[in-house]
């Protein structure tokens, strides 16, 4: 059975002081075991903080993004190997605001993916359709294009390794969620691409939900047979709500 996984992206919130009382409720209240496993992912000023304060707790932490670049004159860019100096575990990839606003396709998105397995660290890798996309039925057409053309690149021992997770773009920030069938739907989906690379590997694979997950909704959503946690975006700001997901996931 897949054990499941929450990752909170703080996106680009808070401060030194406000980051730093989060993460010691954080810890206060999970102590060193947890139901789940569980991350946050926070802007890469803070890195250093999360490497001081979570070291040997049950909590990871990694990186929003990093560059498709091993390093050089890229002002403004955080490499793979500046994330692993901090010791951490996970990197976003390819979240749909990336994807928006920074206007990353989907060939960058495969070539940060290789990038960050090559410097050991484990992909968030995000895929997901706009609202016009699935009143015109392309969900998995979308979907199934975003994550192909990272499984394109990848060597075999790399599919264990990563983490997906399905945000439809709808429904981030706005309220809005897809139903739990709506969301297995894809999620199963998703699986089924995976275990046409490799059966086997892809039974194993964590594919996060990443669409508006909330203490009131976590519970019916992990409950889906292909739902393997969540990429928690505003509830992950509010110790109290993250905590609550986190419980939510015990149950499963």
């Amino acid at each position: 059975m897949r054990r499941k996984l929450v990752a909170g992206n703080w996106k680009m919130n808070g401060n030194l002081a406000a980051n730093s009382a989060l993460l010691y409720e954080l810890v206060a209240a999970i102590g060193h075991a947890a139901p789940c496993d569980i991350a946050v992912c926070v802007p890469a000023p803070y890195l250093a903080l999360c490497q001081q304060q979570l070291t040997n707790t049950a909590i990871a932490w990694g990186g929003q993004d990093l560059s498709a670049h091993e390093a050089g004159a890229y002002t403004g860019e955080v490499s793979a190997t500046m994330l692993t100096d901090f010791r951490s575990h996970y990197v976003v990839v390819g979240h749909s605001e990336r994807r928006a606003m920074h206007g990353e396709n989907n060939a960058l998105v495969a070539q940060k993916t290789v990038r960050a397995l090559r410097a050991g660290l484990v992909p968030i890798v995000c895929v997901g359709e706009t609202l016009s996309e699935r009143e015109a039925g392309r969900t998995m057409q979308v979907v199934g294009d975003q994550l192909n053309a990272v499984l394109a690149l990848l060597e075999p021992a790399d599919l264990t390794r990563i983490v997906v997770a399905y945000e439809p773009v709808w429904a981030i920030g706005t309220g809005k969620t897809a139903t739990p069938d709506m969301a297995q739907e894809v999620h199963a989906g998703l699986r089924q691409l995976l275990a046409a690379q490799d059966a086997l590997a892809a039974a194993g694979i964590c594919i996060l939900y990443g669409g508006s997950m909330k203490p009131d909704n976590a519970r019916e959503l992990m409950a889906m047979a292909d739902i393997d946690g969540g990429l928690i975006g505003g509830a992950a700001l509010k110790s109290a709500d993250f905590l609550a997901i986190i419980a939510a996931s015990s149950n499963h």
